[in-house]
């Protein structure tokens, strides 16, 4: 069996408080506008459930630098409002005064600090937790929808762009991109070694990149115009689609190992519940050396959960371990989580085939991008 330390893994579900750092680099002159913008979103984010405090700082070394560190009651909290509309109202006035911004969130794992003074509550404790062992990947998707009618012509667009080079800089390269569809919603999953943000700046910036994005425009649902920063800045903002959780064996895939992704569209304020069942049934999974699981990577946005499988053998071996309801109760439970279970819960392997095959979504293309010279 895999131990626990072997394995590569990373979660939103460790119940820690969340620290979130937020670096901005301001417009030269736009010191007032933002301390302006700030006090109005520092109002608005001290209602979001959740949220416990936040922190403004400048640097003594470069004045345009500054600093926001909040603190969240727990990861879930933090993704559910920034995953909102509200959150995209609230930051909106952020971009006429902020040249550039860089997002870190991190787990509370320790903490010193003074006792509480008499008569006052104990700060909350971080949770007592074993460290995550990572393998320096950071994970993403995309998700977006294409016109009915149009999907056929997506999928071949989708399947036939030319792969920027992987290497971004010293620091950032391109690991692995997967495409997939279901019915007429695209998922593209991007795996980065290095800075996230930057490696997406650098594929936007590429020619072959720029011709799929304007072939896609005509058959996109939600209108866009990437030659305007505003625009483009609230599509990918709206398709930002998190992983809140990932597991992998950390040794070598053995052969046949092949990439399957399961869509699962969750009853109104189920997402992150669904997405925590599934996460706890393949934190198991892996660690079981009888599993075809290899790795799981858990994608949630509001109600809308991915869930990215690298798999050994045929994906209907065994059907209620890929749908991620193997064990006592839990095919119930995911029946009461999803919002398509119209026939009820699936009991039999026969239903439980049906409804992971209901849920496969269409691989596209698999593609590692070619290496720099």
């Amino acid at each position: 069996m895999t131990t626990l330390s072997e394995r590569i893994s990373q979660s939103a579900f460790d119940g820690a408080r969340l620290r979130v750092v937020l670096l901005l680099d301001l417009y030269d002159g736009a010191q007032d506008q933002f301390l302006e913008v700030y006090e109005h979103m520092r109002r608005q984010v001290s209602s979001v459930p959740g949220h416990i405090s936040d922190e403004l700082c400048q640097s003594i070394e470069n004045p345009s630098q500054w600093l926001i560190t909040s603190e969240w009651e727990s990861a879930p909290r933090f993704l559910a409002w920034l995953n909102s509309e509200e959150h995209v109202a609230t930051v909106q006035p952020l971009h006429g005064c902020v040249r550039d911004t860089r997002s870190l969130r991190f787990s509370v794992l320790r903490e010193t600090g003074k006792a509480p003074a008499p008569g006052r509550s104990p700060a909350p404790a971080p949770v007592a937790s074993a460290p995550r062992r990572g393998d320096g990947v950071v994970r993403h998707a995309l998700t977006f929808t294409v016109k009915p009618g149009s999907e056929s012509v997506v999928a071949e667009l989708l399947a036939g762009y030319t792969s920027p080079q992987a290497r971004v800089d010293e620091k950032t390269r391109l690991r692995r991109t997967t495409l997939f569809m279901h019915g007429n919603r695209v998922v593209r999953a991007v795996e980065v070694e290095g800075d996230l943000l930057v490696a997406l700046r650098h594929v936007a910036e590429q020619p072959e990149v720029r011709a799929l994005e304007a072939a896609l425009n005509p058959y996109l649902e939600q209108d866009r115009d990437l030659s305007d920063p505003g625009s483009a800045r609230m599509f990918f903002t709206r398709a930002a689609l998190p992983a809140v959780h990932h597991v992998a064996s950390g040794g070598p895939d053995p052969d046949g190992v092949r990439r399957h992704a399961l869509f699962y569209p969750a009853k109104d304020g189920c997402g992150m519940a669904l997405a925590r069942l599934l996460a706890g049934q393949d934190e198991a999974a892996v660690g079981d050396s009888a599993s075809p699981i290899v790795s799981s990577t858990v994608f949630q946005r509001d109600d809308f959960v991915v869930r990215l499988l690298d798999l050994h053998g045929k994906l209907d071996a065994r059907p209620a371990l890929a749908l991620g309801v193997e064990g006592s109760h839990k095919a119930a439970v995911l029946a009461r989580l999803v919002d398509s279970a119209k026939d009820g819960v699936p009991t039999t392997d026969e239903e439980i085939s049906r409804f992971l095959q209901r849920s496969e979504m269409r691989l596209i293309t698999d593609r590692y991008p070619p290496a720099h010279d």
